[in-house]
């Protein structure tokens, strides 16, 4: 073994065992756990290195070392094997996410708290972006006098509703012609590509009043442009306060403050998918490479799931940086090819 061979092996069994103790890691250490074959000084030089190339550091209050952010960083890209699942795991990850009962809503939940279970940390799913998917059902139905439902049903899949003003001189038979006429004229059509004069044009055959129809057109639009919106189910935040890497108020308070508000964690995780051009890669940021304030302290691993062939979402698991990546990697995927292969049938 060459010296920047074992260099790399002290690495990597520094960040094994950091994450499995959470306690600085020293020479005498690594000796008895992972058998060296080198004196207890020259894994001193080993570490010592290590440090001046920035890929450990040393903690105030202990002799031994630590992974840095750059240390992490160099297992996850060139050290890291992942890890497989047991047959147990499976079946566990499997029987959660198999409960949902035909919504694509319900799915997504589930496996949302199935990660969390499974990692012990945060989780993250993202409904898919819809903005290229099609029309394939609308129906606005009459609730009361000035009140309809619009009812969406998408190519991915996805059932989306709204609750919408209309005036109240609107009858139920005026309403369906108008809900049939829209229908009729958007079904298959992409969301992107649906306006308002789109909708003015689906409806120019009816003979009801315009002063009626124009404010019918304009919910609906509102309704049809909000489908895309994005959800974001996060779950296991409490997960978080059970560890010590978040023992400090300030620390959990700036953790919990940041993840409160899941609209800044979503427009997140799609600015870095757009680094990704699309890849359906994992994306790991670790420590400060997250762009987050209150999630310096966390490792941050996301994804893509499919609906379709041009159509996906998101999942991912915060975690201390002290996480085995090998393991999450390895129950996301194992998660993203349930949700993959839900969908799929929900979809045939």
């Amino acid at each position: 073994m060459s010296v920047n061979d074992r260099k790399m092996k002290v690495l990597q069994a520094i960040v094994d065992d950091y994450v499995t103790t959470n306690e600085p890691v020293g020479s005498k250490s690594l000796i008895e756990r992972h058998n060296f074959p080198v004196s207890s000084a020259t894994l001193r030089n080993d570490m010592a290195e290590l440090e001046r190339m920035g890929l450990i550091e040393k903690p105030h209050t202990s002799a031994g070392r630590i992974p840095s952010d750059r240390g992490y960083r160099e297992y996850v890209d060139s050290l890291m094997t992942l890890d497989s699942l047991s047959d147990e795991e499976r079946i566990e990850i499997s029987g959660r996410i198999d409960e949902s009962v035909g919504e694509v809503r319900d799915l997504l939940k589930n496996a949302s708290a199935a990660l969390s279970e499974t990692t012990g940390y945060v989780s993250l799913v993202m409904t898919p972006k819809l903005a290229g998917s099609s029309l394939l059902q609308l129906k606005i139905l009459m609730i009361e006098p000035g009140k309809a439902l619009v009812v969406m049903v998408l190519s991915a899949g996805v059932v989306k509703d709204k609750v919408v003003r209309i005036p109240n001189f609107l009858t139920p038979d005026q309403l369906k012609e108008i809900s049939d006429s829209v229908e009729k004229s958007l079904n298959g059509k992409p969301l992107d590509e649906i306006t308002l004069v789109t909708l003015a044009t689906s409806v120019k055959e009816t003979r009801i009043p315009d002063s009626l129809l124009n404010q019918v057109l304009y919910e609906t639009y509102t309704a049809i442009k909000q489908a895309d919106r994005l959800d974001v189910y996060l779950d296991g935040e409490h997960n978080m306060l059970k560890l010590p890497d978040f023992s400090e108020l300030s620390r959990a308070r700036d953790l919990l403050g940041t993840l409160s508000h899941d609209g800044m964690v979503a427009g997140y995780v799609n600015e870095i998918e757009k680094e990704s051009q699309g890849s359906d890669t994992y994306m790991i940021r670790i420590g400060q490479e997250i762009a987050l304030e209150g999630l310096e302290d966390c490792s941050f691993i996301t994804t893509t799931y499919k609906v379709g062939d041009s159509i996906s979402g998101n999942i991912g698991v915060i975690g201390p940086k002290r996480m085995d990546y090998s393991k999450v990697i390895s129950q996301i995927d194992f998660v993203r090819y349930k949700l993959n292969d839900v969908i799929k049938k929900l979809n045939s």
